[in-house]
């Protein structure tokens, strides 16, 4: 099995040699760096599994990298190191498309812990998802699905989708007028492993509805208040 490769942008010295030895005695190839203009500049050059960004670091920040990581190469995992504790510093990390956060001061185990809990998922979702067997193109409503760019499409406008976007998108598509539970959506997207809030869930389709409004689509994705979401009956359809 290959390693995973593992990037980390993190301007302090001490911690960024200290994650790389950590990670690295544990079997990942790591590429590090101090500054976030030299992370963008490596990313596409490189094939990472994960991403480890510091959010206040000189040149671009952690957020800046988070959308355009996200744009690059959707299936890259993204955890944001943060020495802020606020709710509203997580929560936007999580709109822009990151899987996870740790806030400074952290224990290396906690961060083992949840590098390990990515990966388990991705490789769980891997082997199970029966997403595989998809077309290209799917259609919700007035809109379509690419899945080969990872964009929105309507009307021959587009907008990008983070993977987490994606797949939430493909279960509306698979379970057209279904009413998927919270727990459901979240276990088959993010994993059963996620020991999140179903906060996450509710931002991403958050961001999910505020670009079909930029493109000026209707939202074919209901709310079913204490439950969950559906795709309306009337306006979905599948096509292979």
């Amino acid at each position: 099995m290959s390693k995973k490769r593992i990037l980390v942008a993190e301007d302090d010295p001490h911690i960024r040699t200290g994650l790389v030895d950590t990670l690295e005695s544990e079997g990942y190839l790591v590429v590090a760096t101090s500054d976030g203009n030299q992370a963008s500049s490596l990313f596409p050059q490189d094939t990472f599994d994960l991403a480890l960004l510091d959010i206040m670091m000189p040149g671009k920040d952690g957020y800046s990298l988070c959308q355009e990581f996200r744009a690059k190469s959707p299936q890259t995992a993204i955890i944001h190191l943060t020495a802020k504790s606020q709710e509203i510093d997580k929560v936007l990390g999580l709109k822009l498309g990151a899987d996870d956060y740790i806030t400074k001061p952290f224990g290396v185990q906690e961060l083992l812990a949840r590098i390990e809990a990515i990966f388990r998922r991705t490789g769980s979702q891997a082997k199970n998802d029966k997403t595989t067997e998809l077309p290209s193109k799917l259609t919700i409503g007035p809109l379509t699905i690419n899945r080969s760019t990872y964009k929105l499409e309507y009307e021959g406008q587009d907008c990008a989708l983070t993977e987490r976007e994606l797949k939430l998108l493909e279960q509306f598509y698979l379970h057209p007028g279904e009413v998927l539970n919270r727990s459901v959506l979240l276990d088959r997207v993010w994993g059963i492993e996620y020991y999140g809030t179903t906060r996450t869930l509710d931002q991403h389709i958050a961001q999910i509805r505020k670009k079909m409004n930029s493109l000026g689509a209707s939202d074919p994705i209901e709310t079913v208040h204490g439950v969950g979401y559906r795709a309306l009956n009337e306006k979905a359809s599948r096509h292979f």
